[in-house]
């Protein structure tokens, strides 16, 4: 075996020179973010000892510093071989100080509280535990990192593209010298993601090297950054418009925004856009708009294809609660799988944080009087019931002030019920639904508006609400109720009606007067729902049993859910956590079609471009024709109504910007293809594809146009996709953005790109043309 060889030891002057590098690009990454002489910024450069904590004997202290990058954190790893780890500060999704992970929970000591913090990543990373020195070393780790973070993330399109350019250029700088020969200029394009023949390189390495050195520094690289960067189609647009000596003028601008943007704006407006935008101070005086002015204005979310205001709430919130699609979660305890993966307060944290408004907790007895969370008779972890509660409460209302349902399916024993319904009322507090609102018996929902802030429990009741406003003597006390448990297909759910016949589960009191908005109740037929039930009993349907429905019966189906709940959930059968299409059962009027969130699919996708709109409240209100009692929409028949809205959807793919590579290796450049697609009624569903561009993912170019016929717009979600081409096999996925058809601005629009999980990828995106028309 080959004996490991000792890096030789570098002298002073070496270090001195290398120090004196390392600084100069910080101070370049520290000027293109604005933080001279910024103390949170100089602490995390130099970096500290902080405990890394993974289990009661596991912690162990690790030194922790940002790197000159600006962007990305190091820390010495013990193990060997590993000489550096690293993350980014763009994988950073929350830091929270004290222990409010479960694993400083687990593994450490309440004295300990004001000490700890943690890291937590996006996607499927495990959160990282630190404790610092002391609570003021603590807090500083964690208004540090939230400050940059913050930082990073309020820089525009334009300034990430820098910063990012920057850093690449400084790693293929090899010699850390601050020239580039033609081999570095090779190796930057890869880094971007371009892959050029040596001919092209060459071509543009000699057009770059004015002093004709053999390589490129200072200005040189600059004018080389200048053509990679030059975008012809916003030059063309530009020119078009600009037509006061060179530049726009406030009227010039005004013109492109009405007449391309089909925006409805005053000169006011574009005398704001240029103040806000223009970052040559000498043009702006001039009160023109210069080119690179204008496409900062395009990169900016107030121009970017979703309509800026269907970011915030904008519909009327004060229809009855079943009047909305709400966001829902299918066995939102679990982080994997449902046969061996483990289940995490975090999961509850990560579906809320998401606008998630209805979240399912499967409760069974523990050990010590403390009811569990877990799914029955598998491999899945337990987690504490009062834990997820707690964490509930805590995050609940951080992204939506809207009404959490905690959808209940309960098979513990009486005792463990009690224990349930204790800790709810004494951790929820007031925020917990325990009686109608108002006075005397309701005949109908409160309305989102009305419930704000509050929790909903769906349950199981042992007798009509009714009850609770008649006499001591008339009110029903019996203990037994129907067990209902979700089946996996429908014959085993005929099975379990058979079963359910007989089997029978004792109901705690306690826990039964919690329900009051949202009581389960079994299924027997649209008629019989509509003659036996109260508008507050709600059914489960199991997705094959309501896609049925759907396409069998969906005016009978919209009927129903004008007057009640129903909840959809994904097969049993689907044991890897998969989803099913949430769009036919919303066609359907389906409020509550629960998904498995921690699955990163298409499905999850249109679930979050349907809630990206109102504000992410995780509530839309349905379609009037939705909502009316004596409708005849059919989403399948498509009979005359007001729902018809024949449109025509015109769409140009220009280009894209920094797509990603979709694996890190050095070869590994992309072949870009995007994918148009509309969901909505069957009639509507379509989808286009580009060409492929070869090998360029930093700045591929299509113009290619289409078509689509858009007949129930209200309804219709329009998907984006970036693919990487491959002719052997599947396209790998690069990127996607869904919303819904009544959210696209016109014109031309840059359009925000999202990795699998649903974050966003900082700088890449599309630019595109939208055009909606009326049919003819």
């Amino acid at each position: 075996m080959a004996c490991l060889q000792r890096q030789p030891k570098t002298s002073r002057s070496e270090e001195l020179l290398r120090y004196e590098k390392s600084q100069k690009e910080v101070n370049v990454n520290v000027k293109l973010l604005g933080m001279e002489d910024d103390p949170d910024l100089q602490f995390l450069l130099n970096g500290g000892d902080l405990l890394k904590v993974r289990s009661s004997s596991w912690k162990k202290t690790r030194y922790y510093r940002l790197q000159e990058d600006c962007k990305t954190m190091w820390h010495e790893s013990k193990k060997t071989f590993i000489t550096k780890q690293t993350f980014s500060l763009d994988d950073i999704s929350a830091i929270r100080i004290g222990r409010q992970s479960e694993g400083l929970r687990k593994y450490t000591e309440e004295q300990v509280e004001g000490r700890c913090f943690s890291i937590i990543f996006k996607g499927r990373r495990k959160n990282l535990d630190l404790i610092a020195s002391s609570e003021e070393e603590a807090r500083k780790w964690v208004t540090s990192l939230q400050k940059m973070i913050s930082k990073i993330n309020s820089l525009n399109t334009q300034q990430k593209k820098e910063h990012w350019i920057f850093n690449c250029l400084r790693k293929a700088d090899k010699n850390k010298d601050g020239k580039l020969n033609q081999s570095d200029v090779k190796d930057f394009l890869h880094l971007i993601n371009i892959e050029v023949d040596d001919d092209y390189a060459e071509m543009l390495f000699k057009e770059c090297d004015k002093s004709k050195s053999g390589y490129l520094s200072g200005e040189e690289i600059e004018h080389f950054y200048d053509l990679l960067t030059h975008r012809e189609e916003i030059e063309v647009i530009y020119g078009k418009y600009a037509q006061t000596m060179g530049f726009m003028s406030p009227e010039n601008l005004l013109e492109f925004l009405m007449k391309e943007q089909r925006e409805k704006t005053t000169l006011a407006d574009a005398h704001k856009i240029i103040d806000k935008y223009e970052p040559d101070e000498k043009v702006k005086e001039e009160k023109l708009l210069s080119k690179d002015g204008f496409l900062m204005y395009l990169h900016h979310p107030e121009a970017l294809v979703l309509n800026p205001k269907h970011k915030e709430v904008y519909q009327d919130m004060t229809q009855p609660l079943n009047h909305y699609f709400i966001s829902s979660s299918h066995n939102t305890y679990l982080m994997e799988d449902q046969l061996t993966g483990p289940s995490s307060t975090e999961a509850y944290v990560r579906a809320l944080l998401k606008g998630c408004r209805c979240v399912e907790l499967d409760c069974w007895d523990g050990s010590d009087d403390e009811p569990e969370i877990y799914h029955g008779y598998t491999l899945t972890s337990k987690i504490l019931f009062k834990d997820v509660i707690k964490a509930i409460k805590e995050y609940a209302f951080k992204t939506s002030d809207y009404p959490v349902i905690l959808s209940l399916e309960n098979h513990c024993s009486v005792e463990q019920q009690e224990v349930m319904a204790r800790h709810m009322s004494s951790i929820l507090g007031s925020a917990l639904i325990t009686s109608p609102l108002g006075d005397g018996m309701p005949t109908n929902f409160p309305s989102p508006e009305e419930l704000k802030g509050k929790f909903l429990i769906k349950g199981k009741r042992l007798n009509k609400l009714e009850a609770s406003f008649a006499t001591e003597a008339a009110a029903a006390d019996d203990t037994d109720v129907t067990e209902e448990e979700e089946s996996n297909d429908e014959d085993q759910q005929k099975e379990e009606k058979e079963k359910n016949k007989k089997k029978k589960l004792k109901l705690a009191k306690e826990l039964s007067d919690m329900v009051i908005y949202c009581k389960s109740v079994h299924f027997n037929g649209f008629e019989d729902a509509r003659k036996n039930l109260s508008f507050y009993e709600m059914s489960s349907f199991t997705e094959g049993k309501a896609v049925d429905l759907a396409e069998e019966s969906a005016n009978a189906y919209i009927h129903h859910n004008v007057d009640k709940l129903s909840r959809i959930y994904p097969a049993g059968l689907r044991t890897d956590s998969s989803n099913y299409n949430p769009v036919p059962l919303w066609n359907a009027g389906c409020q509550i079609v629960a998904l498995n969130f921690q699955t990163t699919c298409t499905d999850m996708d249109l679930n979050q471009g349907r809630f990206l709109m109102n504000g992410k409240s995780g509530y839309i209100l349905k379609p009037a024709y939705l909502r009316d009692r004596t409708t005849e929409f059919d989403p399948i028949t498509l009979t005359r109504g007001d729902w018809l809205e024949h449109k025509t959807l015109h769409i140009m793919v220009i280009s894209a910007q920094q797509l990603p590579k979709v694996n890190d290796t050095k070869s590994s450049i992309v072949d870009p293809l995007v994918k148009v697609e509309v969901y909505g009624v069957p009639a509507d569903v379509a989808v286009k594809e580009t060409n492929p561009v070869e090998n360029n993912g930093f700045n591929p170019v299509w113009n290619e146009s289409f078509q689509f016929d858009v007949y129930v717009p209200e309804l219709a979600l329009v998907r984006f996709i970036v693919e990487d081409y491959d002719s052997t096999s599947d396209n790998d996925f690069v990127g996607q953005y869904t919303l819904p058809f009544s959210s696209l601005q016109m014109g031309y629009r840059h359009v925000p790109l999202l990795n699998k999980n649903g974050d966003l990828l900082p700088s890449a995106g599309l630019f595109i043309h939208v055009m909606v028309l009326d049919a003819e």
